[in-house]
């Protein structure tokens, strides 16, 4: 398993920033490498969010992503499905911690674990596949800091009740 991460200071509260990764269906809102996004299932009455999955329309490639790890406010991560079939195992782990010096701004870790196979052409291409995760990784920090700072400037978006907006997200 290879595993690549990048983190990125963000000026917004960890509650603020936790919010906008659990509203987890509104991804395409914040990340301009998505361009639609939507829940495969229906919410539980519990609202448990474990085993919960979203489809990820990006480019031509689509992305099934499955919940399987939901701690608020720190930490969420999800099974990535839809990457070729020599990718075994991919996660997407979000962790989210108070910046020591500033309790008003939030680090943010995306992790990304590829997992290929034992072989040493496998692990170069877990390797391959990590840099690009890693690319992705990186324009989604900084969609999600820039959503975070119009948010503060232009005050809440109003809400939407177009088809569009209650089946999915779209760009």
């Amino acid at each position: 398993m290879i595993t690549v991460q990048r983190t990125r200071t963000i000026s917004a509260h960890l509650t603020r920033v936790w919010d906008v990764l659990a509203d987890f269906d509104r991804l395409a809102v914040w990340a301009d490498n998505a361009d639609h996004t939507s829940w495969l299932d229906d919410p539980r009455p519990d609202g448990e969010m474990l085993g919960r999955a979203r489809r990820v329309q990006a480019g031509r490639m689509v992305l099934i992503e499955r919940i399987t790890m939901w701690e608020p406010p720190a930490r969420l991560a999800y099974d990535l499905a839809g990457l070729p079939p020599v990718v075994k195992s991919a996660v997407n782990e979000w962790r989210l911690a108070v910046d020591p010096g500033n309790a008003e701004r939030t680090v943010v870790t995306l992790a990304s674990h590829v997992g290929c196979g034992p072989r040493p052409p496998q692990q170069l291409i877990a390797r391959l596949v990590g840099r690009r995760l890693a690319g992705a990784s990186e324009t989604m920090l900084e969609g999600l800091a820039a959503h975070l700072a119009a948010s503060v400037t232009s005050g809440p978006a109003p809400c939407d009740s177009s088809p569009a907006s209650i089946e999915g997200v779209q760009r």
